[in-house]
């Protein structure tokens, strides 16, 4: 399938044995339950696993699944919080998982101090490069505790378990988190913000929504945009991205 809408698009596979793609709400502890299939969040973390800079922003266009959708209790003994004491709770993860994944990136323009950097080739080339090497971080499904690992692909070869399935609604859920240094609007801006959305899966296909275009949104909280330049302690390295050297 050629996305003709980006030139700068990238198209991978990621496999694990597992996969952890839960509501962020039951992430506070005790029991944890998997989506059925990736939010655009885990996926876009994925994508910024393999490449990423403060440049530009990966936006993934859609995941195809490839293997049938099961799941797997487990029983873990995660660690409380300031204390030694340990509870026994039941996770439930994805298992034997497998997704095409379709992405491509736009320049980020609450970064304006970087505009040097967006050099479009470059950072194409870079992120086919790592992507043939397997991403330039740790590749993980939903959670680190799910190991994954990425290679190439051309997005809709092989065969995939739901191909021949019209349509599959999965209800309600978390489509990702858009933080300040992404915002999308007057209202994202200097606030954590979740997206909600209603996925539906066509022939194993489910093309996701910009997030500005969810349909629903929550703001979580007040937050500060990251500040890169010259005195910010986090960051050194702004000369790289004003061509200086």
């Amino acid at each position: 399938m050629k996305n003709t809408v980006y030139p700068n698009i990238v198209e991978f596979e990621v496999t694990g044995d597992y996969a952890l793609f839960s509501d962020p709400v039951t992430r506070q502890g005790g029991e944890k339950c998997s989506y059925q299939v990736p939010t655009y969040e885990a996926l876009k973390g994925i994508a910024m696993s393999i490449y990423w800079k403060p440049t530009f922003v990966w936006y993934i266009d859609a995941v195809r699944v490839m293997n049938p959708i099961q799941m797997e209790v487990k029983g873990m003994a995660p660690m409380k919080y300031n204390s030694q004491a340990r509870d026994l709770a039941y996770y439930t993860y994805l298992k034997d998982c497998r997704y095409q994944v379709r992405a491509h990136f736009e320049w980020n323009e609450n970064r304006p101090e970087l505009a040097k950097d967006r050099n479009e080739n470059k950072h194409h080339e870079i992120a086919k490069r790592a992507l043939s090497r397997g991403g330039r971080r740790d590749i993980f499904l939903g959670t680190r505790e799910c190991q994954a690992y990425v290679e190439p692909c051309v997005f809709g070869e092989g065969e995939g378990a739901y191909d021949k399935l019209p349509q599959l609604a999965f209800g309600v859920m978390l489509h990702g988190i858009t933080y300040p240094d992404e915002a999308y609007s007057d209202e994202t801006k200097g606030k954590l913000t979740t997206n909600f959305w209603l996925p539906m899966m066509e022939n194993g296909i489910i093309t996701f929504p910009r997030p500005e275009d969810c349909p629903m949104h929550k703001t979580v909280r007040a937050m500060d945009m990251k500040i890169f330049d010259r005195d910010a302690e986090n960051f050194t390295g702004l000369a790289e991205f004003e061509g200086v050297i």
